[in-house]
């Protein structure tokens, strides 16, 4: 039978307490939500909408093509120009998600003869990107410099050091500063996907680059999200013109993907201008994951100190993990529930995205519904 294979896998998958199921949403939720990417709270922001809204009236309700053909209207260029600006960059290129984003960066710069050298935690996307890259892989520990200046040393070619900003799975920060170190001994490029950091992190939520002192530098190479901090869809890459320009011309996920819809890129663009103006809330959403983090851990949960927005609480099992969050969602609250293999370590938890528009009341609702239905 066709696809014959495909119900013992589901049965694997139910023994192991790993099945996954579409929950479609309202317009309009009763749940506080902790559970979105939406980490400066603009998806609504009226600005933001008006933007996505205005965009469609004026360009249509889709980019009609690829970028190279009539995907680009002077709308993208407008977003990729004051993307660069706000994060320090020389240039930008906009994509219709981040994960093609990261497939474009990494398999473009990743020729055949060249070393890859990727961190265990990172995203998907960039193992996805290493796999499809014509270049070597080389897997190395996580958040470790040191390691990843052993596996340059065993490469005399090309080589490109691969890395999150901000871990999606415990929120932790790369040791952006070794990194780039590590990477400069050895002449290789840095690639590091900033979707946590963007709107988080640095001045005025300029990103974890920023923050590190490496933005603008010839030598890195940065990929962002525009559906996180920015409320929005889509990705872009960041860095020196050179390097933007080669990815016009040899990025698959660029050149053969329609262009991204011109009401994303509108609410993106709002969104960044908004960001510009009220700069304190980067620095709101990260007080609100400290808080956050301080009172679970009273209460005896186990949860990873967050070095940005995304809060971990550790849970015993993935059936756990899949009943607590269901019984946080019957109490009105809306989480995250991480498990393999979607976690590298094995670990499930459940995942918290702390947001900058969230009152105290719903703090302290938050982390009083979490302790009560532990398991």
């Amino acid at each position: 039978m066709a696809f014959g294979w495909i119900d013992e896998q589901a049965e694997l998958r139910r023994r192991a307490g790993l099945v996954r199921t579409l929950r479609p949403r309202p317009a309009a939720s009763p749940l506080l939500d902790l559970a979105s990417n939406d980490y400066l709270g603009l998806a609504h922001h009226p600005e933001v909408t008006e933007g996505a809204a205005r965009a469609a009236r004026t360009w249509g309700g889709g980019a009609t093509g690829s970028r190279l053909v009539t995907g680009t209207t002077e709308l993208h260029t407008e977003l990729e120009r004051e993307l660069a600006d706000f994060c320090g960059f020389e240039a930008a290129l906009v994509f219709s998600s981040g994960y093609a984003a990261n497939l474009a960066a990494v398999t473009a710069l990743a020729p055949h003869g060249s070393l890859i050298v990727s961190d265990a935690g990172n995203h998907a996307s960039l193992i996805d990107g290493c796999r499809l890259a014509r270049g070597t892989t080389q897997v190395v520990a996580h958040a470790e410099p040191d390691a990843v200046r052993k596996a340059l040393q065993t490469h005399d070619g090309p080589a490109v050091v691969v890395s999150d900003t901000v871990f999606s799975v415990d929120g932790d920060a790369a040791p952006l500063g070794g990194l780039a170190e590590a990477s400069r001994e050895h002449g290789a490029g840095l690639v590091v996907d900033d979707a946590h950091g963007l709107g988080v992190l640095g001045d005025g939520g300029r990103g974890a680059p920023h923050a590190a002192g490496l933005a603008g530098a010839d030598d890195v190479v940065v990929t962002v999200t525009l559906s996180k901090s920015l409320g929005s869809q889509g990705g872009a890459v960041l860095g020196p013109a050179r390097v933007i320009d080669h990815l016009v011309n040899a990025a698959r996920t660029f050149i053969f993907d329609t262009g991204l819809a011109p009401a994303a890129a509108g609410a993106a663009l709002a969104a960044l201008r908004l960001l510009r103006r009220e700069p304190e809330r980067a620095a709101r959403a990260r007080t609100v994951a400290n808080e956050l983090h301080t009172r679970l851990t009273a209460t005896g949960l186990q949860a990873v100190r967050p070095d940005a927005a995304v809060v971990s609480v550790r849970a015993p099992s993935p059936e756990e993990a899949v009943l607590w969050a269901a019984e946080c969602r019957t109490a009105g609250l809306a989480v995250g529930c991480f498990r393999p293999p979607s976690v590298p370590d094995g670990i499930s938890r459940l995942r918290l995205t702390a947001r900058a528009d969230l009152s105290e009341g719903q703090i302290e609702r938050a982390v009083r519904v979490i302790g009560e239905t532990r398991p």
